[in-house]
Order: structure tokens, then C-alpha cells, then sequence
């Protein structure tokens, strides 16, 4: 309460709302009857079930890791399988690469040997020509 100046009290003018009122409007806020009731079906659904619970064991440590061990084992069989074909994939390109460059390393070899042939014919022809240069 507030006192005056006069040292008595004055009268409150807003009292806080009842508990009633209270937890109505906090149903009202949060959407509580809605949850509440979603709740509820999802109760009465886990009744009939016969399986275990989503926490069969109460520890959630242990629940979690019953779900998410055997899915990432899965994960990495799916990965070790997709870097073995990856694998054999380059070795391939690398293989095909050698062999690439093999053949540019022979077609070099190749046109070096008949660039020689081509100027040791033109030398010949020089040569002739020359020679029947001089017999004229």
C-alpha cells in the first residue's frame, strides 16, 4: 500500500488480476489449450502402441545415440563406397592421362623424324638442282 504525506494509506487503484484470471490469460497467451489437447492425443495414441517408447530406456544419452550411431554408420558405409568410386575414377583419368601424354610424346617423336626426312629431301633437291644447274 501507499502512504501519503499525511501518513495514511491510499487506496490501490489496480489490484493484480486473480489467479484465475491469471492462468486464463496465460492459457490464452501461450495457446495452452491447443498443446494441452495435442498432448492428450498423443497420449492416448502411445497407449496402443505396443513398440517401445521414442525413450525406450530413460537415459537420453544412451536413446540418442541408439539412433544416431546406426545413421551415421550408415552415412559413412555411403560415404567410404562414394570415395571408392571416386577413387577408381581418377585412377582411370590418371591412366588416361599417361597415355595421353605417351602418344603426344610419339607424335612429337614422330614428327620430328619427318621434319629430318623432309630437309634431308630438300637438301637432296638443292643438291640436283645444282647439279643440273651446272651440267646446262
Amino acid at each position: 500500500m501507499e502512504t501519503n504525506p499525511g501518513g495514511r494509506s491510499a487506496p490501490v487503484t489496480s489490484l493484480p488480476l486473480s489467479p484465475q484470471e491469471e492462468t486464463q490469460a496465460l492459457k490464452e497467451e501461450g495457446n495452452l489449450p491447443l498443446l494441452l489437447e495435442s498432448l492428450d492425443k498423443l497420449e492416448k495414441e502411445g497407449k496402443d502402441k505396443e513398440g517401445p517408447a521414442w525413450r525406450p530406456s530413460g537415459i537420453p544419452e544412451e536413446d540418442v545415440r541408439g539412433v544416431v550411431v546406426p545413421y551415421l554408420l550408415k552415412q559413412r558405409k555411403f560415404l567410404q563406397k562414394s570415395l571408392k568410386e571416386k577413387q577408381e575414377t581418377n585412377s582411370h583419368l590418371a591412366a588416361a592421362v599417361v597415355a595421353g601424354r605417351q602418344r603426344i610424346a610419339e607424335l612429337e617423336e614422330q614428327i620430328r623424324r619427318q621434319k629430318e626426312e623432309w630437309q634431308g629431301v630438300a637438301i637432296e633437291g638443292r643438291k640436283m638442282m645444282e647439279t643440273f644447274d651446272d651440267l646446262s
